[in-house]
């Protein structure tokens, strides 16, 4: 599927967070419903054979796909968030971003021993926070099917964090 219109709809905005980091906004994606459909269909078209039973989307952002997606595949919606956030036992991971440092958790129960986990997030950076969801999917019993992302940062390389997981972006800057 061609994705030029979904680049090309993505708004960069300079020192946000914090100066010196160049932000890449999809709120123009998020806000145009063909925009919309057309960055969920390539993840569902992408996967629609792959046997998924849950998409796990990492807060916050990574929500807004991964509900639309796994409504579409007919898979259930596992949502990785920030310490604190779940109510029930979970698992933790703290790692480095480009700003700082997070801890994020999953529900200790998220999964079945061996389900298949399609991971999903808006935005691959320098990796940390998907090496960490990866990590929290496994240890909770999940097998990682990939891990998806609308926008790949390739000059962060943070697919090295990724060495033994599949990993899939349709926009690459």
């Amino acid at each position: 599927m061609r994705t030029n219109k979904l680049k090309a709809a993505v708004r960069d905005i300079p020192d946000f967070p914090k100066p010196g980091i160049g932000f890449k906004d999809i709120t123009p994606i998020l806000a145009d419903a063909g925009l919309f459909k057309k960055a969920v269909d390539v993840f569902v078209q992408r996967h629609r054979k792959h046997g998924i039973s849950k998409v796990a989307a990492v807060d916050a952002r990574g929500f807004l796909f991964g509900g639309a997606v796994a409504r579409r595949l007919g898979a259930g919606l596992v949502p990785i968030r920030k310490k604190g956030k779940l109510p029930y036992k979970t698992f933790e991971a703290t790692y480095d971003l480009e700003y700082g440092t997070a801890t994020i958790a999953l529900h200790q129960d998220a999964f079945q021993p061996g389900e298949a986990v399609l991971l999903i997030d808006d935005v691959l950076a320098t990796g940390g926070t998907a090496a960490a969801a990866v990590e929290l999917i496994r240890k909770a019993g999940g097998r990682v099917v990939e891990a998806d992302f609308l926008i790949e940062l390739s000059f962060l390389n943070g697919r090295s964090k990724l060495p033994d997981c599949g990993v899939f972006a349709p926009i690459v800057f």
